[in-house]
Protein backbone atom coordinates (compact mmCIF):
# COMPACT_ATOMS: atom_id res chain seq x y z
CA UNK A 1 0.00 0.00 0.00
CA UNK A 2 1.44 3.12 -1.18
CA UNK A 3 0.67 6.01 1.48
CA UNK A 4 0.44 9.79 1.36
CA UNK A 5 -0.03 11.36 4.36
CA UNK A 6 -0.55 15.35 4.24
CA UNK A 7 0.11 17.38 7.54
CA UNK A 8 2.89 15.01 9.03
CA UNK A 9 4.27 17.34 11.08
CA UNK A 10 1.45 17.19 13.21
CA UNK A 11 1.02 14.90 16.25
CA UNK A 12 -1.81 12.56 13.94
CA UNK A 13 -0.02 12.89 10.99
CA UNK A 14 3.42 11.64 12.68
CA UNK A 15 1.65 8.96 14.33
CA UNK A 16 -0.19 7.77 11.01
CA UNK A 17 3.05 7.80 9.26
CA UNK A 18 4.92 5.36 12.06
CA UNK A 19 1.70 3.37 12.36
CA UNK A 20 1.74 2.79 7.97
CA UNK A 21 5.70 2.12 7.73
CA UNK A 22 5.18 -0.51 10.57
CA UNK A 23 2.50 -2.02 9.14
CA UNK A 24 4.58 -2.46 5.51
CA UNK A 25 3.33 0.70 3.58
CA UNK A 26 5.10 2.72 1.50
CA UNK A 27 4.92 6.28 3.04
CA UNK A 28 5.37 9.61 1.78
CA UNK A 29 4.60 11.60 4.79
CA UNK A 30 4.41 15.82 4.08
CA UNK A 31 4.43 18.60 6.42
CA UNK A 32 3.68 21.87 5.91
CA UNK A 33 6.59 23.23 4.54
CA UNK A 34 6.65 20.25 2.06
CA UNK A 35 3.44 20.93 1.10
CA UNK A 36 0.74 23.79 0.96
CA UNK A 37 -2.28 21.64 0.99
CA UNK A 38 -4.23 24.77 -0.20
CA UNK A 39 -1.96 25.75 -3.57
CA UNK A 40 -3.86 22.98 -6.01
CA UNK A 41 -0.94 23.28 -8.84
CA UNK A 42 1.05 21.79 -5.68
CA UNK A 43 -1.38 19.51 -4.78
CA UNK A 44 -1.91 18.35 -7.91
CA UNK A 45 1.90 17.57 -9.12
CA UNK A 46 2.23 15.65 -5.90
CA UNK A 47 -0.55 13.60 -6.28
CA UNK A 48 0.10 12.77 -10.06
CA UNK A 49 3.64 11.50 -9.31
CA UNK A 50 3.12 9.98 -6.20
CA UNK A 51 0.26 8.37 -7.12
CA UNK A 52 -0.97 6.80 -4.20
CA UNK A 53 -3.40 4.22 -3.21
CA UNK A 54 -4.58 5.77 -0.02
CA UNK A 55 -4.38 10.26 0.56
CA UNK A 56 -4.75 11.18 4.07
CA UNK A 57 -5.45 14.77 5.01
CA UNK A 58 -3.94 15.45 8.48
CA UNK A 59 -3.63 19.32 7.86
CA UNK A 60 -5.37 21.70 8.72
CA UNK A 61 -5.66 24.93 10.47
CA UNK A 62 -6.81 23.83 13.71
CA UNK A 63 -6.13 27.41 16.11
CA UNK A 64 -9.79 28.42 17.14
CA UNK A 65 -9.69 31.49 18.16
CA UNK A 66 -7.07 32.62 15.31
CA UNK A 67 -9.34 31.29 12.71
CA UNK A 68 -12.44 33.56 14.14
CA UNK A 69 -9.99 36.91 12.57
CA UNK A 70 -9.17 35.12 9.35
CA UNK A 71 -12.09 33.16 7.61
CA UNK A 72 -10.54 33.48 4.18
CA UNK A 73 -7.24 31.54 5.69
CA UNK A 74 -9.61 29.10 7.51
CA UNK A 75 -11.66 28.27 4.66
CA UNK A 76 -8.28 28.09 2.08
CA UNK A 77 -6.53 25.54 4.67
CA UNK A 78 -9.55 23.25 5.79
CA UNK A 79 -12.09 23.48 2.77
CA UNK A 80 -10.47 24.95 0.02
CA UNK A 81 -7.97 22.20 -0.04
CA UNK A 82 -9.58 19.67 0.30
CA UNK A 83 -11.56 20.57 -3.01
CA UNK A 84 -7.70 20.03 -4.70
CA UNK A 85 -7.22 16.88 -2.68
CA UNK A 86 -10.34 15.36 -4.33
CA UNK A 87 -9.85 16.47 -7.44
CA UNK A 88 -6.02 14.87 -7.41
CA UNK A 89 -7.69 11.54 -6.33
CA UNK A 90 -10.31 11.75 -8.44
CA UNK A 91 -7.70 11.96 -11.55
CA UNK A 92 -5.16 9.21 -9.96
CA UNK A 93 -8.38 6.62 -8.29
CA UNK A 94 -6.80 7.02 -4.87
CA UNK A 95 -8.49 6.77 -2.10
CA UNK A 96 -9.51 10.13 0.32
CA UNK A 97 -9.42 10.30 3.73
CA UNK A 98 -10.46 13.48 4.97
CA UNK A 99 -9.74 14.15 9.27
CA UNK A 100 -12.47 16.59 10.86
CA UNK A 101 -13.86 17.69 13.95
CA UNK A 102 -16.55 17.80 16.88
CA UNK A 103 -16.56 21.18 16.14
CA UNK A 104 -18.95 20.83 13.28
CA UNK A 105 -21.99 20.52 16.02
CA UNK A 106 -23.16 23.02 17.89
CA UNK A 107 -22.76 21.33 21.38
CA UNK A 108 -26.46 21.68 21.89
CA UNK A 109 -28.06 18.68 21.94
CA UNK A 110 -28.17 16.36 25.27
CA UNK A 111 -26.91 13.04 23.88
CA UNK A 112 -23.84 12.34 22.61
CA UNK A 113 -23.89 12.87 18.38
CA UNK A 114 -24.08 10.23 16.09
CA UNK A 115 -22.65 10.30 12.40
CA UNK A 116 -26.20 11.24 10.62
CA UNK A 117 -27.21 14.16 13.23
CA UNK A 118 -26.92 17.78 11.49
CA UNK A 119 -24.40 19.64 11.28
CA UNK A 120 -24.76 22.90 12.77
CA UNK A 121 -21.14 24.95 13.67
CA UNK A 122 -20.91 27.83 15.79
CA UNK A 123 -17.32 29.37 14.47
CA UNK A 124 -15.54 29.99 11.84
CA UNK A 125 -12.99 26.91 12.44
CA UNK A 126 -16.18 24.67 12.76
CA UNK A 127 -17.57 26.33 9.61
CA UNK A 128 -14.81 25.51 7.54
CA UNK A 129 -14.17 21.99 8.74
CA UNK A 130 -17.96 21.32 7.61
CA UNK A 131 -17.11 22.90 4.00
CA UNK A 132 -14.36 20.76 4.03
CA UNK A 133 -16.40 17.64 4.56
CA UNK A 134 -18.47 19.07 1.75
CA UNK A 135 -15.76 18.53 -0.72
CA UNK A 136 -14.35 15.23 -0.40
CA UNK A 137 -16.83 13.41 -2.31
CA UNK A 138 -19.85 10.61 -1.70
CA UNK A 139 -16.51 7.47 -2.01
CA UNK A 140 -14.11 9.42 0.32
CA UNK A 141 -13.64 8.56 4.18
CA UNK A 142 -14.40 11.24 6.83
CA UNK A 143 -13.22 11.13 9.76
CA UNK A 144 -14.90 13.50 12.85
CA UNK A 145 -12.61 12.96 16.16
CA UNK A 146 -12.12 15.57 19.53
CA UNK A 147 -9.83 16.51 21.94
CA UNK A 148 -6.71 15.28 20.33
CA UNK A 149 -3.41 14.27 21.91
CA UNK A 150 -0.17 12.47 21.14
CA UNK A 151 3.31 12.51 21.87
CA UNK A 152 4.53 14.80 18.92
CA UNK A 153 2.57 17.91 18.95
CA UNK A 154 0.69 20.57 21.21
CA UNK A 155 -2.04 18.85 23.27
CA UNK A 156 -3.72 19.26 26.48
CA UNK A 157 -1.81 16.75 27.96
CA UNK A 158 1.61 17.94 27.14
CA UNK A 159 -0.32 21.54 28.36
CA UNK A 160 -0.36 20.34 31.89
CA UNK A 161 2.76 18.14 32.06
CA UNK A 162 4.49 21.66 31.37
CA UNK A 163 2.42 23.56 34.06
CA UNK A 164 3.35 20.70 36.80
CA UNK A 165 6.66 20.57 35.66
CA UNK A 166 6.75 24.38 36.04
CA UNK A 167 5.08 24.88 39.78
CA UNK A 168 4.32 21.16 40.68
CA UNK A 169 2.06 22.50 43.81
CA UNK A 170 0.24 25.07 41.23
CA UNK A 171 -3.77 25.22 41.13
CA UNK A 172 -5.12 24.46 37.71
CA UNK A 173 -8.66 26.05 36.74
CA UNK A 174 -10.39 24.23 33.66
CA UNK A 175 -13.90 24.58 32.74
CA UNK A 176 -16.48 21.98 33.59
CA UNK A 177 -19.06 23.02 31.21
CA UNK A 178 -17.67 21.71 28.05
CA UNK A 179 -17.30 18.00 27.04
CA UNK A 180 -16.16 15.68 24.77
CA UNK A 181 -13.83 13.00 24.19
CA UNK A 182 -10.47 13.01 24.67
CA UNK A 183 -8.60 11.19 21.43
CA UNK A 184 -5.05 9.62 21.31
CA UNK A 185 -3.24 9.49 18.64
CA UNK A 186 -1.78 6.02 19.21
CA UNK A 187 -5.05 4.86 19.40
CA UNK A 188 -6.68 6.97 16.70
CA UNK A 189 -3.73 6.43 14.00
CA UNK A 190 -4.34 2.81 13.29
CA UNK A 191 -8.01 3.19 13.09
CA UNK A 192 -7.68 6.39 10.52
CA UNK A 193 -5.16 3.86 8.49
CA UNK A 194 -8.01 1.04 8.25
CA UNK A 195 -10.39 2.82 7.71
CA UNK A 196 -8.11 4.27 4.38
CA UNK A 197 -6.90 1.08 3.38
CA UNK A 198 -10.43 -0.94 3.59
CA UNK A 199 -11.61 2.26 1.73
CA UNK A 200 -14.82 2.98 3.49
CA UNK A 201 -16.91 5.20 2.35
CA UNK A 202 -18.85 8.26 4.23
CA UNK A 203 -18.56 9.40 7.80
CA UNK A 204 -17.05 8.02 11.16
CA UNK A 205 -17.00 9.25 14.52
CA UNK A 206 -13.62 7.71 16.04
CA UNK A 207 -12.72 9.00 19.59
CA UNK A 208 -11.43 7.09 22.62
CA UNK A 209 -14.60 5.85 25.38
CA UNK A 210 -15.17 8.05 27.91
CA UNK A 211 -16.73 11.21 28.21
CA UNK A 212 -15.15 13.92 30.22
CA UNK A 213 -15.62 17.87 31.13
CA UNK A 214 -11.84 19.59 30.39
CA UNK A 215 -11.91 19.74 34.37
CA UNK A 216 -12.48 16.19 34.95
CA UNK A 217 -9.34 15.56 31.99
CA UNK A 218 -7.01 17.12 33.65
CA UNK A 219 -7.58 16.13 37.06
CA UNK A 220 -7.34 12.67 35.29
CA UNK A 221 -3.67 13.80 34.14
CA UNK A 222 -2.87 15.32 37.21
CA UNK A 223 -3.13 12.02 39.01
CA UNK A 224 -1.43 9.92 36.64
CA UNK A 225 1.01 12.22 36.64
CA UNK A 226 1.45 11.43 39.91
CA UNK A 227 -0.46 14.72 41.68
CA UNK A 228 -3.57 14.97 43.33
CA UNK A 229 -7.04 15.88 41.76
CA UNK A 230 -7.76 18.38 44.18
CA UNK A 231 -5.10 20.52 42.27
CA UNK A 232 -7.96 20.96 39.77
CA UNK A 233 -10.83 23.87 40.49
CA UNK A 234 -13.79 24.04 38.10
CA UNK A 235 -14.65 27.32 36.20
CA UNK A 236 -17.53 28.06 34.29
CA UNK A 237 -17.02 29.27 30.37
CA UNK A 238 -18.42 32.48 31.53
CA UNK A 239 -16.19 32.77 33.64
CA UNK A 240 -12.49 32.77 31.60
CA UNK A 241 -10.81 35.80 30.79
CA UNK A 242 -10.10 37.32 28.45
CA UNK A 243 -13.11 35.51 26.93
CA UNK A 244 -12.02 33.06 24.20
CA UNK A 245 -13.11 34.42 20.56
CA UNK A 246 -14.75 31.73 19.14
CA UNK A 247 -17.57 29.51 21.03
CA UNK A 248 -16.93 26.32 21.93
CA UNK A 249 -19.80 23.26 21.74
CA UNK A 250 -20.67 22.65 25.05
CA UNK A 251 -21.53 18.97 24.45
CA UNK A 252 -19.26 17.72 21.64
CA UNK A 253 -19.47 13.79 22.89
CA UNK A 254 -19.29 11.77 19.29
CA UNK A 255 -21.14 8.38 19.56
CA UNK A 256 -18.97 5.83 16.91
CA UNK A 257 -22.39 4.28 15.72
CA UNK A 258 -20.93 3.91 11.90
CA UNK A 259 -18.09 1.88 13.71
CA UNK A 260 -20.69 -0.35 15.51
CA UNK A 261 -23.36 -0.72 13.04
CA UNK A 262 -20.11 -1.97 10.59
CA UNK A 263 -18.92 -4.54 12.90
CA UNK A 264 -15.47 -2.46 14.17
CA UNK A 265 -14.49 -2.10 17.52
CA UNK A 266 -14.77 1.35 18.82
CA UNK A 267 -11.82 2.58 20.69
CA UNK A 268 -10.76 1.78 24.23
CA UNK A 269 -11.32 4.03 26.71
CA UNK A 270 -8.98 7.02 27.38
CA UNK A 271 -7.59 6.61 30.23
CA UNK A 272 -5.39 3.57 29.19
CA UNK A 273 -3.64 5.49 26.32
CA UNK A 274 -3.74 8.49 28.67
CA UNK A 275 -1.24 6.20 31.42
CA UNK A 276 0.49 5.55 28.55
CA UNK A 277 1.13 9.30 26.52
CA UNK A 278 2.03 10.45 31.01
CA UNK A 279 4.64 8.18 31.32
CA UNK A 280 6.16 8.71 27.38
CA UNK A 281 6.40 12.70 28.26
CA UNK A 282 7.64 12.10 31.77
Amino acid sequence: MRLLVTGAGGQLGHDLASVAESAGDEVVALARRDLDVGDRDAVLGVVTTVRPDVVVNTAAWTAVDACEGDPDRAYRDNALAVRWLREATDRTGAHLVNISTDYVFSGELDRPYHEWDRPDPRSVYGASKLAGEHETGPGATTIRTSWVCGEHGHNMVATVLQLLADDPDRTLRFVDDQRGCPTFTADLAPMVRRLGVERRPGVFHVTNGGAVSWYEFVQEIVVAAGGSADQVEPIGTADLHPPRPAPRPANSVLDAVALRMSGIQPLRHHRHPLADLVDRLR
